[in-house]
């Protein structure tokens, strides 16, 4: 065993102890939220949150339907569908010459109501040669498709493939397109690809789906989300860390400042909607503090709720063309309710999408002896690392 549990078990107790010393603080803070949260004034922190949410290095939610406010869901349509994706890849293995990526895309499409049905497939895309970068035509400049620029593809790829399901839904049928996580391309937000890189993945790619998408909902009936599961973000509690900050324009950046918004620090947007709300209701819309999003989307700004669960908060992102539809809010809550009753938790689509899509270490290992047999057959010699030939071969 290479793992020393004995050596790990005393730092385990450590950490416990310091969660548990720390959970006591954490409670105070969110009951300080919870008041804040129920008393502030919604006109008074929206024009506060206009005018400081660039002047703060952390996203602020904007108050697009209210604050402390909770809706019921809706009936669920009598016969309606879901269609899904999600996608796993195996990225390129720097150790070997035979550079390749592959992504795996699980679909899926059921179909509630008179005439139930499903549909089951995955898609797996091996990608080689001029696939293996992006290349700016103005200047030659390569970018390597790998590591975080490789999930932003996957992602990509997940919302094309969610939009060829679509396009097989009847129009009059109720439908709710769903995939797993954000609708924020994240990992293209960190660095700077204002140039080529940016235009072809978010401009030509992503966000020309997500006007097919909402060209799809011309007839209504039809709406876009994406479901995170237990999420970490604080955009709400973020805008009333500003209401908190004593001056009219926040400025943390002001000399003397006390950081009276530290205060509340470490609480997330799930701790106070898993007080406020009650199992089934939902939160008032909310409109992402992404800069990234308020620069590059466009019409296709990211909006988000919360919904209860039985043990757990989840959050739903829409588009600005879902958000803007009252009905269709109502449509992707009552659907995302009634997926989470028939999957223990957690939508059933969704779930059934990633059992489509894993890529198991088996998996793995079955790519790996294709593509050296493969090769061997056509007697190309393909070089690896010695520390890759060393994992593989056991010895004394």
């Amino acid at each position: 065993m290479s793992l020393d549990l004995i050596q790990v078990a005393a730092q385990i107790t450590g950490l416990a102890q310091r969660l548990r010393a720390e959970d006591g603080g954490r409670v105070e803070r969110l009951q300080r939220v919870l008041v804040l949260f129920r008393s502030a004034d919604i006109a008074s922190l929206s024009r506060k949150i206009e005018a400081s949410a660039e002047r703060v290095s952390w996203p602020v939610a904007g108050l697009a339907g209210g604050l402390a406010s909770s809706c019921e869901p809706p009936e669920c349509p009598s016969g309606f569908a879901v269609a899904a994706t999600d996608g796993s890849h195996i990225d390129v293995d720097r150790h070997s010459s035979a550079r390749c990526y592959l992504i795996n895309i699980g679909k899926v499409v059921l179909h509630y109501g008179d005439s139930p049905g499903a549909r089951l497939d995955s898609q797996a895309s091996l990608h080689f040669g001029d696939d293996l970068a992006l290349t700016d035509p103005r200047n030659g400049r390569r970018e390597l498709i790998e590591g975080a620029l490789l999930g932003v593809k996957r992602s990509i790829d997940e919302l094309q493939a969610l939009e060829q399901l679509s396009g097989d839904i009847p129009q009059d049928n109720p439908a709710l397109a769903l995939v797993d996580g954000s609708l924020i391309l994240w990992g293209l937000s960190p660095r700077d690809y204002e140039g080529y890189i940016k235009e072809e993945l978010l401009d030509r790619q992503y966000l020309e789906t997500l006007d097919r998408l909402e060209r799809r909902a011309g007839g209504g009936g039809f709406a876009l989300a994406s479901y995170i599961s237990y999420p970490r973000s604080a955009e709400v509690v973020n805008a009333l860390r500003l209401w908190l900050c004593p001056y009219d324009i926040a400025d943390c950046e002001r000399g003397g400042c006390q950081r009276e918004c530290d205060a509340i620090a470490g609480v997330t947007d799930s701790d106070i909607f898993e007080s406020f709300l009650e199992p089934g209701q939902r939160s008032a819309i909310f409109l992402s503090g992404s800069r990234f999003v308020q620069k590059h989307y466009g019409g296709h700004r990211v909006y988000f709720f919360y919904v209860r669960l039985d043990e757990e908060v989840a959050r739903l992102e829409v588009p600005q063309w879902v958000a803007a539809d009252e009905t269709l809010v109502g449509m992707v809550h009552a659907i995302i309710l009634d997926q989470c009753r028939r999957g223990h938790g957690y939508p059933v689509a969704l779930m059934e999408a990633h059992e489509k899509a894993v890529v198991t270490a088996a998996d793995r290992e079955g790519f790996r002896l294709l593509m050296e047999r493969a090769l061997a057959d056509e007697r190309i010699d393909v070089r690896s690392s010695g520390k890759s030939r060393s994992k593989r071969t056991r010895w004394v």
